[in-house]
């Protein structure tokens, strides 16, 4: 829980029971939590969270799920929890995956802080 001077208000950091972190501060993006016992990793939703505030929302989607026609939908993720407004939305294909995921995916990332206050994450 939090406190912002500038907008006059208590902001409270509210996650899934059961998230865990699972990266330290990524530049530009923060810490990733998510659940890995409810069975969301790869796929999602990660959370990306920088001093205690929620800045985006992640999913992972295999290239070969686009390409066979594989369906998402009603994925977990903010059900239920507070959330901030989406600022902007990033697609981004990972041609050989990365730690994690290593196939050919997608990154979706929901960012709900802006591109500027991003780049101050290190």
């Amino acid at each position: 829980m939090g406190w912002d001077q500038e907008q006059g208000e208590v902001y409270v950091l509210a996650l899934p029971q059961g998230s865990v972190q699972i990266t330290p501060v990524v530049p530009a993006m923060g810490e990733h939590w998510s659940n890995p016992q409810a069975g969301d990793l790869p796929t999602g939703p990660i959370y990306g969270v920088y001093n205690g505030k929620l800045v985006f929302l992640e999913y992972m989607i295999a290239k070969d799920d686009f390409v066979k026609g594989t369906d998402h939908i009603n994925l977990a993720g903010m059900k239920g929890v507070p959330s901030p407004s989406v600022v902007q939305l990033d697609i981004e294909f990972q041609a050989t995956g990365h730690e994690g995921f290593e196939v050919p995916h997608y990154d979706i990332h929901a960012y709900f802080i802006s591109e500027e206050e991003q780049q101050k994450i290190k």
